[in-house]
């Protein structure tokens, strides 16, 4: 079983992750984690803290000479803006500077003060922030590397943001990922990355967010992948679970299914053929690469929808937690849309997801031992 913890604060002094159940001999560098952790800044609309997030690595276990060692994989993300905050997130004894105490509407603020009996928000802001996808996107990482092995591609791009949606059914492949991140809004159709740009240019004039949709692609999955056998072992439900976990996400969608839920019966479902080269094949791609929380060989689609960020520059109406009168929410640094960064953590998720799923389908110590094992399943399933 594959699974990992975060720890930390959005303005501590740092984000911890570790990752239990990996393989002996998986390759991963510090550089392969800076680089995943920089995608996850990527996006047009993002806010300055930004620029201001340099994500500092301290590699602590798990790891010997770029391969990993079957242990516990452990690494921190240090806030290099720790000094800033020392003494206001200080965990001595003290006290706060200045309470806060307008929870902002669309977050974690009043339900995790009535929760946990806080009077400052910020006890539980600083830990519901989307920074703690940081240590996610760190394990991620790993999954990746580990899927790579056997050969496993993941992918994501945006597909709508606000009410600018991509044209046509056009869908990246794993070799234009890069082209992807390129866009600054990480959508793989040109014409429709103007409308989102433009989109979020009148959002931020009139100091409003907005929301989207993003979708992780899983190329190269073999059938079979998860299990029908129990209601936790399958694997769309897993998927949902990963993905809804994501801060603003409220929806997740397996390939069509919200287009489908209004289709007759015969125009739900994909109809199975047989080629000698390939064999089984579909002849349309609707159900996301998944039926009976199995994978089926074809393309695995998930779409996440997030809905607009909650923290807004021109401030929603709430209570005051002293005084109960009327107020505004109190600001924090914010962007105008994050749902370019919400498909690379998307990725992480699904890899993650997908990861833990070989790994306790194909139980080995090492990464060679897994590979042969699923080089083996792939030869079976493919008679």
């Amino acid at each position: 079983m594959l699974r990992f913890l975060t720890a930390g604060e959005s303005h501590g002094p740092g984000l911890t992750v570790i990752l239990e159940g990996m393989p002996a001999g998986v390759p991963v560098t510090e550089q392969d984690i800076t680089a995943e952790l920089a995608r996850r800044r990527l996006g047009f609309g993002r806010g300055p803290r930004m620029a201001l997030e340099q994500d500092e690595l301290e590699l602590l276990g798990g790891l010997r000479h770029g391969r990993t060692l079957g242990s516990p994989v452990s690494v921190l993300i240090r806030n290099t803006e720790w000094w800033k905050w020392e003494e206001e997130m200080s965990p001595h004894p003290g006290s706060a500077r200045r309470r806060l105490t307008e929870p902002r509407p669309g977050h974690a603020d009043l339900a995790g003060m009535q929760k946990y009996d806080f009077d400052d928000a910020r006890n539980i802001l600083e830990r519901a922030s989307a920074r703690e996808t940081a240590a996610r996107v760190t394990a991620g990482v790993f999954a990746k590397a580990l899927l790579r092995a056997v050969g496993v591609e993941i992918v994501s791009h945006v597909v709508s943001i606000g009410s600018v949606s991509a044209a046509g059914e056009a869908q990246p492949a794993p070799g234009d990922l890069a082209e992807v991140d390129a866009s600054p809004v990480r959508c793989w159709d040109k014409q429709a990355e103007a409308a989102m740009v433009e989109a979020i240019e009148e959002a931020k004039a009139k100091q409003e967010s907005l929301g989207g949709v993003f979708e992780i692609l899983g190329y190269g999955l073999p059938p079979g992948i998860g299990s029908h056998v129990h209601w936790d072992r399958r694997l769309d439900g897993l998927l949902a679970q990963a993905i809804c976990s994501i801060q603003a996400v409220k929806g997740v969608e397996i390939g069509d299914a919200f287009d489908v839920a209004g289709e007759l019966g015969s125009r739900a479902h994909d109809e199975i053929g047989w080629d000698p080269d390939s064999g089984y094949v579909r002849h349309s791609h609707r159900a996301g690469g998944i039926e009976g929380g199995m994978t089926n060989g074809d393309l695995l689609v998930v779409r996440g929808h997030m809905k607009p960020i909650s923290t807004l520059p021109k401030p929603l109406r709430t209570v005051d937690t002293d005084t109960k009168e009327e107020s505004v929410a109190f600001k924090e640094r914010t962007d105008a849309v994050a749902v370019p960064a919400g498909g690379v953590v998307g990725e992480t998720m699904v890899a993650l997801t997908l990861a833990n799923a070989f790994v306790s389908q194909f139980s080995s110590d090492t990464l060679d031992d897994l590979v042969a094992a699923v080089d083996r399943y792939r030869e079976r399933v493919r008679q």
